[in-house]
Formats: structure tokens, sequence, C-alpha cells
């Protein structure tokens, strides 16, 4: 994930929550911060179609996503 000036922490946090398993409220409050410092963030790491079904739910949400890297 990328950081942008419309998406706030509580968002981001939340969205992370509901969609990325694992990750609960705290934890994706602690990723907001980090890609509010760094300007991006690793949010997952797994297999490829699963990677491709996170990515479009947390874009679909409106969060702004990189593109998705090979591992």
């Amino acid at each position: 994930m990328r950081n942008d000036d419309h998406n706030t922490f509580d968002h981001v946090a939340r969205t992370l929550a509901r969609f990325i398993p694992g990750v609960s409220l705290e934890r994706g409050h602690e990723i907001a911060k980090v890609i509010h410092t760094a300007g991006r963030a690793v949010v997952y790491t797994g297999h490829k179609e699963a990677a491709e079904h996170y990515w479009q739910q947390l874009k679909g949400a409106g969060l702004t996503m990189a593109p998705l890297e090979q591992g």
C-alpha cells in the first residue's frame, strides 16, 4: 500500500483488519503509521491468487495500492 492524502488512519486500519487475515484493528493502525511515515508498506505476502484477491478488495475500498510484486 502507498500513502495518500485522502484516507484516514482509521479507514486504513479498519479496511486492513476487514480484508487481510490475521490483521487486527490494532495491527491495522500500526501498519497505517508505517504507511504514513515510510510512504508505503507490505500488508500481505503469500500465494499469488490470495494476494490478487486482497489487492482487489483493498483497492475497491478506496485504498491506494502499489502494483503487486512478484516474490
